[in-house]
């Protein structure tokens, strides 16, 4: 039997194009949540900015991230563009950080850019979570393809405008009722790139049957928390 896994989505501040203060955001969430796993939104450490530059795992602004989730035993996952160049999750620990995940299926702006990734699964204390970003979710190959591969949650992070805030929980109680797992949603809050002058914010993490157990408000630096269990 696995243990209960506390899981936050956090929707923290974000300046474009400057990771170092977002890192410094991040590191806050992470403090703030006081969970296991806390999942970000796409490209929240750049913003969605499709010109921003590729973020390298060693890359020394990520320091203050990995400071707090060694302080707080916490695997941060980050929205960022990564080498390939793609639209990516960066698994970050106290140890450090590493890809963890490539975008799937791309807009068309975004496919002018970068490549895509592949269907992925991480292990977090004998739990197998799925990752997704944005229109990942929307797309239920994805997330059959990733159940496959063994998962026992799906995590995501989306950017998604202010009145499409109701996106998220029509596609995570798909996934809930397609495959019987947990859904955690990280949605960017405030204004970013990519024409989102206005986003959707409201965070929030279903049950396997599709129940909202959290969801956080539309502001920036809120989150929501919740426990994964059997």
């Amino acid at each position: 039997m696995k243990h209960p896994l506390r899981i936050a989505v956090a929707q923290p501040r974000c300046a474009a194009h400057d990771v170092t203060a977002n890192a410094v955001a991040h590191a806050e969430a992470v403090r703030a949540a006081g969970a296991r796993v806390v999942v970000f939104p796409e490209m929240s450490l750049t913003g969605y900015e499709l010109d921003a530059a590729p973020v390298s795992p060693d890359d020394e602004r990520l320091a203050p991230i990995i400071t707090a989730c060694a302080e707080t035993g916490t695997l941060a996952l980050v929205g960022a563009p990564v080498p390939g160049p793609r639209i990516g999750v960066l698994a970050v620990d106290g140890a450090g950080a590493r890809v963890a995940y490539g975008k799937v299926h791309l807009h068309g702006s975004e496919a002018a850019r970068f490549v895509p990734g592949e269907c992925a699964v991480i292990d977090v204390d004998g739990w197998r979570l799925g990752i997704a970003v944005c229109r990942d979710t929307g797309i239920p190959e994805h997330a059959a393809k990733t159940a496959a591969l063994g998962m026992d949650g799906y995590v995501a992070g989306v950017v998604h405008a202010d009145d499409e805030a109701e996106v998220h929980g029509e596609r995570a109680r798909r996934v809930a009722a397609d495959h019987g797992v947990w859904v955690a949603t990280a949605a960017f809050a405030g204004p970013t790139g990519g024409g989102f002058d206005r986003t959707s914010g409201r965070s929030g993490i279903w049950s396997a049957d599709g129940k909202l157990i959290a969801e956080a408000s539309a502001d920036p630096d809120d989150f929501a928390r919740a426990v994964f269990t059997e």
